[in-house]
């Protein structure tokens, strides 16, 4: 057998996630938070093998910090690799705010800070995944090459990709089979796969039309604009730095496919539809205008209304009323019509 298994059950139950938070600082500086920690459940298999170490988790929904301050008390230089068994988790690390689903990977750096969440911390639900930490120094790929898959969605279901991912749940079943012996190889394996499948991406990428590239980074940072509509802050100078191109680069790509659309004049489009959008829906009828606007990027109202007045020709109270106006006509066109057919028999 290799490895040492750790249960929260095997602990009092007030002392549960104390204990969680120290077997995981065991391995990685963090801050941890969750709506669980009363009645905390977690188990961790956690494998020394040789330079690398591997963790099989299961957790319920816990929310991982990693700050600024942190990264300057203590950085081990490590690159963190995680593959989603269960449940969903968000990453916001090195610029971008990715969402990660079953079999996806992720690759994060230690010497940048990150807020790792699950979907939904309310609901009691185990997420699993296995966790990978690798020195930054054996991995023989240019530091400034792998800062570009950072906080991607990776797939772990083809080519190398499920290779590594199979390989990382196979030790987990395989784990008291295996002897401390073992160990050192299996990290020089998981090492080689990992750096196979890095550079594997890497030179996909490379291999791209310089057409195709840019079509990828528009697409890319136009997601980056839809997960960060919410925040006032998101601006051009943020979207190029999260995605390591010059401003004027953002500029003119985004001119040539957005048809002479500028950055902000989308981003300020693409917030009021979807604030036009929720003032339409009446499931939100109890909502405050506020709310809507600062959901959108408008913490400010009077920038909202100034905003949606001059895209709609009118304000966002009276946009409502319409809306309201035109669902209860709709209501009561049935029953009209019904009245005028009951006439005419």
């Amino acid at each position: 057998m290799i490895g040492t298994v750790f249960r929260s059950e095997d602990v009092p139950a007030a002392d549960r996630f104390d204990y969680w938070r120290e077997l995981i600082a065991r391995t990685r500086s963090n801050d941890f938070i969750s709506t669980h920690s009363a009645d905390f459940w977690g188990e961790l298999r956690l494998l020394e093998l040789g330079p690398a170490t591997v963790m099989q988790v299961s957790f319920l929904p816990t929310r991982f910090l990693r700050s600024p301050k942190m990264v300057r008390q203590c950085d081990r230089e490590l690159y963190h690799l995680t593959l989603m068994l269960d449940g969903g988790m968000g990453l916001d690390h090195a610029g971008r705010t990715t969402t990660f689903n079953p079999r996806d990977l992720h690759l994060a750096d230690s010497s940048r800070p990150y807020d790792f969440r699950p979907a939904d911390d309310r609901e009691r639900r185990v997420v699993r995944g296995v966790g990978l930490d690798i020195p930054k120094a054996l991995l023989p790929l240019p530091p400034h090459r792998v800062r570009e898959l950072l906080n991607r969605r990776l797939s772990g279901d083809e080519g190398i990709g499920a290779l590594l991912a199979d390989f990382l749940t196979g030790l987990d079943r395989q784990a008291d089979t295996l002897k401390p012996a073992d160990a050192p190889r299996l990290g020089t394996v998981v090492l080689d796969l990992l750096s196979a499948w890095l550079g594997q991406l890497l030179d996909a990428e490379a291999a791209l039309s310089p057409e195709t590239r840019q079509q990828a980074l528009t697409e890319r940072i136009r997601t980056f604009v839809h997960q960060n509509l919410h925040d006032p802050e998101l601006t051009p100078p943020v979207i190029a730095a999260a995605h390591n191109i010059s401003l004027s680069y953002l500029h003119r790509i985004f001119q040539q496919q957005a048809q002479g659309e500028t950055v902000a004049a989308w981003i300020r489009r693409r917030r009021l539809e979807n604030a036009h959008r929720d003032l339409a829906n009446g499931s939100l009828r109890c909502t405050p205008i506020h709310v809507i606007a600062a959901r959108w990027g408008y913490p400010r109202p009077s920038d909202f209304t100034r905003a949606f007045r001059t895209a709609y020709g009118m304000s966002p109270k009276e946009y409502r009323q319409e809306a309201d106006q035109r669902r209860a006509l709709a209501a009561e066109l049935p029953v009209h019509r019904l009245d005028h057919e009951a006439g005419i028999r």
